[in-house]
């Protein structure tokens, strides 16, 4: 056979072979059509990387793949520039390694500076390393090693890296940068510094565009006047230096706390804001304010609390709670040592202490007075007295009472059984207490008196039913001790003559139904009925003459 025909031959062969192959290919592949992989692939690019210019180009047998590159290299791949001083280009890898000052840039606003990089044109990948900065607009990211993924467009580093943004600088020992969302996230002992705050956090997003910092751990910021705020979700404005805290989070300063399930603090403004389960504490003075809705002013000390609101004074042993619609305190003086505060409640006012409880429509305290003013049918309970009027008066001594003033339809009744109660109506009425038990009592004004009369072993002797114009009661061991009074006219009635006129004054009513029985009954409204509602007083003036009347 001639070596012609052995060509030919082996070439039929080979074409033979190709083509069972081919077939082999053919029946495979179907079998396998629409089989998702279980890791899905990233999609490569076909395009390659240009050589724009290179003072220098060898090979070199150590490394026969690679085109050495040296002085002023530039090199290109899909809109991005590679300046360098010298570079391994690898052809068929669609790779390359850059050495010395190299500078990576894409567009106008990203640019990659570091000692070395390799990219890789098949996976758009760009790792670069030793004295890394990424500069994309106005911000910065400084780091030792950073890999930038340009298929997504994030830049990560593993081992500590500094973000400097406008007058931010945030610190942390892992983090990514994406660009096209101007996106940051920080991991492990995270920092942002700014010259009116520190904020320390374990895991943190942060925007270069906004300057917002969303909080995603448990967060500390203390800032440049003290106030240190603690959150664990939500996000903080940096440059108007606003938060949005969410999961139960707080804000200190000096000796005031706020606590909330969320906050708006807005330092601009000094207004904080506050929603859900809200506690205001100062600590200073030994008072809160509670509510589901609370706004405290900074700068003023002056607070708000609706929902559910309810002030507290524990100064004393024995805490008082005041609720109301709408609470307000007002503080004067402040970060001054004569500070004082005003507590405005409005609207179902109800109080609540062991030993003293009171309702009334209205309420004004004024701590540098020592007073409280209670207004719209207000009622007082000591134990078994009741007193009400048209308006009340507290004087208070180191937060115990110490005196009460009540003005107008003034009425107090002590309950001796289920029917019968010592009383005493007047127009004006004065109560004076000694370790929180009344003392004596004054009655000024139309004095009407229903009192019950008994021997010291307890028997019932009457009921002694007098009107006077003045009266002055004295109390020992919370018994009536002593009476005085100026002419007077009166009877007394034997227990089971007592007449029916004669054994409830005209303003009796025992109110027994609305009265606060605990700290949470304060929360729920109880009126008086409708028959018992004092009318309020209308004053009379004395017309002013004129010179026309004289005429």
């Amino acid at each position: 056979m001639s070596k012609e025909q052995m060509d030919t031959n082996r070439r039929r062969t080979a074409a033979s072979r190709w083509l069972f192959c081919c077939m082999l290919a053919m029946m495979v592949c179907p079998l396998n059509a629409g089989v998702p992989d279980d890791k899905p692939k990233r999609k490569a690019t076909d395009s390659r990387i240009h050589l724009i210019h290179s003072d220098v180009l060898y090979k070199t047998p150590q490394d026969p793949h690679a085109e050495i590159l040296v002085g002023h290299v530039k090199l290109s791949h899909e809109g991005v520039f590679l300046d360098c001083d010298s570079a391994k280009y690898y052809r068929d890898d669609n790779s390359f390694d850059a050495f010395g000052h190299v500078v990576m840039v894409q567009g106008d606003t990203l640019k990659l500076v570091c000692d070395s990089l390799y990219y890789d044109g098949y996976e758009l990948m760009a790792r670069a390393r030793s004295r890394v900065t990424l500069y994309h607009k106005k911000s910065k990211l400084v780091t030792e090693n950073l890999d930038y993924d340009r298929m997504y467009g994030v830049g990560m580093y593993l081992d500590g890296g500094t973000l400097y943004d406008a007058d931010n600088v945030l610190v942390s020992d892992w983090g990514q940068y994406t660009p096209a969302t101007h996106e940051a996230f920080f991991t492990d002992n995270v920092q942002l510094t700014n010259p009116k705050f520190t904020l320390v956090s374990d895991t943190l997003y942060y925007y270069t565009n906004t300057e917002v910092a969303r909080i995603m751990s448990p967060t500390n910021i203390t800032s440049s006047d003290g106030t240190f705020v603690y959150g664990q979700r939500g996000n903080y404005d940096t440059k108007r230096d606003q938060a949005y805290l969410f999961n139960r989070s707080y804000i200190i300063k000096d000796m005031r706390k706020i606590v909330a399930d969320s906050l708006y603090a807005n330092k601009e403004t000094g207004v904080d804001e506050a929603f859900g389960n809200v506690i205001i504490t100062d600590d200073e003075n030994l008072c809160m304010l509670k509510g589901n809705y609370c706004v405290y002013e900074e700068e003023t000390g002056n607070a708000m609390a609706t929902d559910r609101a309810v002030a507290l004074e524990y100064s004393s042993p024995d805490t008082l709670y005041v609720h109301g619609d709408t609470l307000k305190m007002f503080t004067f003086n402040l970060n001054t040592d004569s500070v004082y505060r005003n507590l405005h409640a409005y609207n179902h006012v109800r109080m609540y202490r062991r030993d003293a409880q009171g309702v009334c429509d209205s309420l004004v305290t004024l701590e540098r007075d020592s007073c409280t003013y209670m207004y719209g049918q207000p009622i007082l309970w000591n134990e078994d007295q009741q007193i009400f009027g048209e308006e009340i008066r507290i004087y208070n001594n180191d937060s115990t009472i110490d005196w009460i003033h009540v003005i107008n339809q003034a009425m107090t009744i002590e309950r001796v059984d289920s029917v019968s109660y010592n009383q005493v109506q007047s127009r004006e009425m004065f109560c004076y207490f000694q370790d929180g038990q009344i003392e004596h009592n004054e009655a000024h004004g139309n004095v009407y008196v229903a009192y019950f009369i008994d021997e010291d072993d307890g028997t019932r002797i009457g009921m002694n039913y007098t009107e006077t114009t003045k009266l002055f009661m004295y109390m020992k061991d919370k018994k009536v001790h002593k009476i005085w009074m100026p002419a007077a006219t009166g009877t007394t009635y034997p227990d089971l003559k007592i007449p029916a006129e004669r054994r409830y004054l005209s303003n009796f009513a025992w109110f027994d139904y609305i009265r606060p029985l605990n700290k949470d009954d304060i929360f729920v409204w109880r009126s008086k009925d409708e028959k018992n509602m004092l009318k309020k007083t209308e004053k009379k003036y004395v017309p002013l003459q004129s010179l026309d009347d004289l005429e």
